[in-house]
């Protein structure tokens, strides 16, 4: 429904995606939160594939913060097991979509199993160039800001870089989504309406949209209403409307 209603002339060029309400999907039905991580990757795979489908560049899942690493340990175990699964079962559904993977985040953290397999598929996948899959995988925005102050500090202490060159390029250089544009739509599932320290810099000027869906539940058709929705407000980046128009 909401497909025929989108302009394709102004699709946002990067769409993140907090993918929220697992646990509370499993528990309104009596399961285990292990079932609602597993059924929310039936989301991720029609969200990447209906994304890829519209014509969307970029698009970045929030698949693990750095504060998800405080919960339950059988929780965390069971989050880094589908992660390998995942990546093994939709090695083929990327390659056939033409999407290319990407990670960000403190990836050195991940169980070296896990980093084996995101890297073998990031290797199988850096050629495609139909849409770019970025995961955030033990991430966090105040983290990354903070590697990125001190490695322009170090840059700086080093007679590398002077302070008069530090701009707003300059941050974007040293920061995990360097080759990635900023981000124009921020969707939430769930109902919760909060950031959750993600890609705080990036979002400047994002447009945001929070569904009460929740993620196991969300598909591509909510992802066109959000995207439709997108299309209708004016964005301004700081000017008056009539100076846009």
């Amino acid at each position: 429904m909401f497909k025929e209603k989108i302009n394709p002339e102004s699709l946002p060029k990067h769409i993140s995606i907090i993918m929220d309400g697992n646990g509370r999907w499993a528990k309104q039905k009596g399961f285990l939160r292990a079932l609602g991580h597993e059924e929310g990757t039936k989301a991720v795979r029609d969200v990447v594939e209906g994304s890829a489908e519209l014509g969307i560049e970029n698009l970045t899942l929030y698949a693990f913060s750095t504060e998800n690493w405080n919960r339950p340990k059988l929780e965390v175990d069971t989050l880094m097991r589908l992660l390998v699964t995942s990546l093994k079962k939709e090695i083929k559904t990327l390659i056939k979509n033409d999407i290319k993977l990407n990670a960000i985040g403190n990836l050195d953290t991940l169980p070296k199993k896990a980093q084996k397999e995101l890297n073998e598929v990031i290797e199988k996948t850096k050629n495609n160039n139909r849409m770019i899959l970025t995961l955030a995988l033990s991430y966090g925005s105040r983290e990354e800001l903070i590697h990125a102050v001190k490695d322009i500090s170090q840059k700086v202490k080093n007679e590398e870089l002077s302070l008069d060159a530090i701009d707003e390029s300059i941050i974007n250089q040293h920061l995990y989504t360097q080759n990635l544009p900023d981000v124009d739509l921020l969707i939430r599932t769930s109902g919760e309406q909060r950031i959750s320290n993600f890609l705080l810099w990036q979002i400047a000027y994002a447009e945001l949209y929070f569904s009460k869906i929740l993620w196991p539940d969300f598909r591509r058709e909510d992802l066109y209403e959000a995207i439709y929705n997108y299309q209708t407000r004016e964005r301004r980046f700081g000017k008056t409307s009539e100076q846009i128009s």
